[in-house]
């Protein structure tokens, strides 16, 4: 009887396994701070968690949100990041970057009406902290680094 329980019980954890393998886990990356350290460290956890994930065979979305002083993370002229978006953009395709509409009409306005470039392959969404909302909502994971 011991071994049949035993043998069962190593037949449930298998399958349960099996069925767990495929998943599918949703994260958003909110940025909010001009600060090199505090977007590297969204970029780090962008590819820790997709690499932890794609090792278990899993997939995982991800959506870096940035809005307020972390706007400069997605900015053409200002980003202490550019390289490494770029580089993670193409190798990565589970991986989104969304900058907030309103901060940028602020920043244009205070720049005199100066357009604010962005980084390729960034979306505006009308507001950062509505967009992190509706993430949440989707069942996101919410990151702050």
């Amino acid at each position: 009887m011991k071994k049949l329980f035993s043998a069962t019980a190593l037949a449930l954890i298998v399958a349960t396994g099996a069925l767990a393998e495929g998943v599918t886990h949703y994260l958003t990356i909110h940025v909010d701070e001009n600060d090199p350290q505090v977007m590297n460290m969204a970029l780090n956890n962008a590819q820790n968690v997709t690499d932890h994930y794609t090792a278990l065979g899993d997939e995982v979305v991800i959506e870096v949100v940035a809005y307020g002083p972390g706007l400069h993370m997605f900015r053409e002229d200002t980003s202490p990041v550019r390289g490494r978006i770029s580089t993670m953009e193409l190798a990565m395709d589970n991986l989104s970057f969304a900058a907030c509409g309103n901060t940028i009409a602020n920043m244009s306005r205070q720049a005199g009406g100066a357009e604010i470039a962005l980084l390729e392959g960034v979306t505006v969404t009308p507001s950062g902290v509505v967009r992190l909302m509706e993430l949440q909502k989707q069942g996101y994971a919410y990151i702050r680094p």
